[in-house]
């Protein structure tokens, strides 16, 4: 039995330290999270976004809403602030809070 005692010891430890290297390469989901969180964001013209772009870029916003923001555009001229959007149809206060530090209107 002792003859198997070492080469099992040194296997275990073996498999122990060669997993580490690994482990300490990837980070936890959460530090990944905050890493995307820190990344810079680019802003979103809401007075050249088009339908796509909106939809695919903000939180919340559909096909429906992105459309009926380019309409509103279309329709009323460029927006001259971000809390303009209140007026299109279907977008609240929230909607705009949640996507305030995205948009722009340059």
């Amino acid at each position: 039995m002792r003859k198997y005692l070492l080469p099992s010891l040194v296997l275990a430890l073996a498999t122990t330290f060669s997993s580490v290297p690994a482990f300490a390469a990837n980070p936890p989901a959460s530090e990944a999270g905050k890493m995307a969180e820190m990344a810079p964001m680019s802003k979103i013209n809401l007075n050249s976004a088009d339908q796509e772009t909106l939809q695919r870029e903000l939180a919340g916003i559909g096909s429906a809403k992105a459309a009926a923001i380019v309409e509103h555009r279309q329709s009323k001229g460029a927006f001259a602030s971000v809390d303009e959007l209140l007026e299109v149809q279907g977008i609240g206060k929230s909607l705009v809070e949640k996507n305030r530090d995205r948009l722009t209107i340059e």
